[in-house]
């Protein structure tokens, strides 16, 4: 999932990927030859979710599970297995609960690292795991290695179908900076730690258990719940759901609702819930690379037009541009919100009336010093990636930059892009589009599925706030929304502010009593408007 959170394994060793990559062909060459070998034993070890795998350097110190590596063949080890007559009680939840714990345990195993994401493997992992209850799961390669999986349970074609939307990729996990290693699924301190295991592979079993425990419990359906997971979304969806809503879109298209990645529900601490945040909206990725052209030459005799001087004066006028504060009835809704549950007299009485607020200077100072706060507020802009010359003493004919924009629902890009090129001012720099973009799009608040959150949100904590978010960042529930669907985003962990870190970052785990809870979460949800 794109987020917004700081990423502490920034520091990623770009130049050791080529021998990173040599030293998985050979971890996955040995892998096979010692499954074909008499006595082989395949080694477990345990870990969260997605982001880095670490072979090369760290592996020469530390050998990984023959499982950790992206080519491995994964191992479903079948644990207890929760037989089920009618809907489960108490007794039955807190076994599902470890079954959900033991599977997690073993697809955080499943390292799908993109690039190069090696999602084949863990579809034919979930695949076994969805045959072992009957329900026959399709399997699409787009291209090697990459894969998207398909199930779905047959309701009684009264109502539309709902689909459970995760994806099987994860981020680079940087082993020198994690305390476990990222792809051994440990389950420890009541925790299961891994790359993915929030961000989000957390959530996938939580989706899963609720198709299984739906077809165990012989729950009768009134619509069909398709369970799709996909490749790519790290990576912005290359043969992931872009694919599928491309080249398969009748599977999906007839769908009311979908339940994904995007949400928020922010423990207090203390075992209770401050609130639960649905996602409906998020903001919308405009990525541009901007260009400078100049004259080339020997480093020793400078050019007035050096395209790098050039570059820099024009990232240096972005830099300083400060978007307009804009107020979206999105934002607006959240903010009010908000302030129900705010402590602070002055902060409450803000939020409660945002648009107000920003007419005030000290104000505005406080809300946007706040990064989250700031990036729904505004369009923003975050410079990324430079390239001059690949020689010191080379002065180059052209010098690129990246920079990363984020539209808030309703703006225009072709609007937004001439305005940056004003904010420039060098008809020697030039701005383009890196790819293809999309306006913002927003799910509606007035339907069963948003009911039905709410319901449950409230029959497990009846007095916490539950609100609705727009993402800085972007899901898969676009390509979704604008087919018509009802997305939304959902949290099922309760998490504090120092758990939520772990996306995408450094130790990233969850723990088996939110996984408890995020499971009978998902199951209530679903059974509330899909059961009969």
């Amino acid at each position: 999932m794109k987020r917004w959170t700081n990423h502490p394994s920034a520091p990623a060793q770009h130049g050791t990927r080529l021998a990173c990559h040599a030293a998985r062909i050979a971890s996955s060459r040995t892998a096979r030859r010692s499954r074909s070998s008499p006595g082989h034993r395949t080694m477990h070890g345990w870990k969260l979710i997605p982001l880095v795998l670490l072979l090369a350097g760290c592996a020469a110190r530390r050998p990984m599970p023959p499982l950790a590596g992206p080519s491995s063949e994964p191992v479903l080890e079948t644990p207890a297995r929760v037989a089920l007559i009618t809907a489960p009680g108490e007794a039955e939840w807190s076994a599902l609960g470890n079954e959900a714990t033991a599977l997690l345990s073993q697809y955080l195993r499943i390292n799908t690292t993109n690039p190069p994401g090696n999602e084949i493997a863990a579809a034919r992992w979930l695949q076994a795991v969805l045959r072992r209850d009957g329900i026959e799961a399709q399997i699409f390669e787009p291209a090697p290695g990459k894969a998207n999986l398909y199930a779905r349970l047959a309701g009684d074609g009264s109502a539309r179908p709902l689909i459970l939307l995760n994806h099987m990729d994860v981020v680079l996990a940087s082993r020198e900076y994690w305390t476990v290693e990222p792809f051994s699924g440990l389950v420890r301190d009541g925790y299961v730690w891994g790359r993915g295991a929030l961000d989000m592979k957390g959530e996938a079993i939580a989706q899963l258990m609720t198709m299984l425990i739906l077809t165990r419990a012989h729950v009768p359906l009134k619509r069909d719940i398709i369970f799709l997971a996909t490749a790519d979304e790290e990576i912005g969806a290359g043969v992931g759901a872009a694919w599928i809503v491309e080249h398969q879109a009748d599977l999906v298209r007839n769908a009311e609702f979908l339940l994904n990645e995007g949400g928020l529900t922010r423990a207090d601490g203390r075992g209770g819930v401050e609130f639960y945040g649905v996602g409906t909206t998020e903001k919308s990725p405009f990525w541009l690379d901007v260009t400078a052209r100049g004259t080339a030459g020997h480093g020793s005799r400078p050019t007035p037009d050096n395209p790098v001087h050039r570059l820099i004066r024009a990232l240096n006028r972005i830099a300083d541009w400060r978007t307009p504060l804009t107020v979206t009835p999105a934002a607006e809704r959240s903010f009010s919100d908000l302030a129900t549950i705010e402590r602070d007299s002055t902060v409450r009485r803000w939020l409660s009336d945002i648009r107000t607020a920003l007419r005030d200077s000290v104000a505005v100072r406080a809300i946007t010093a706040d990064l989250t706060y700031n990036a729904l507020l505004r369009n923003t802009i975050s410079i990324t990636g430079l390239k001059g010359s690949d020689k010191t003493n080379v002065i180059p004919p052209v010098a690129t930059a990246a920079i990363d924009v984020r539209l808030l629902p309703g703006q225009d890009p072709a609007a937004f892009l001439a305005e940056l090129t004003r904010v420039v001012g060098d008809t020697a720099v030039t701005l383009r589009p890196q790819g293809p973009n999309w306006p913002a799009t927003e799910s509606p608040i007035e339907t069963e599925m948003f009911r039905a959150i709410t319901a449950v949100a409230h029959g497990r904590h009846p007095n916490a706030l539950v609100t609705t978010l727009m993402l800085p960042g972007f899901t898969d529930s676009h390509y979704f929304r604008r087919m018509g669907i009802a997305s939304y985003g959902l949290g099922p962990f309760p998490l504090t502010q120092g758990e939520s870190r772990g996306v995408h970052g450094n130790d990233e785990r969850v723990s088996v009593e939110a996984l408890r809870f995020g499971v009978r979460f998902y199951y209530d949800v679903v059974s509330r408007v899909a059961a009969k």
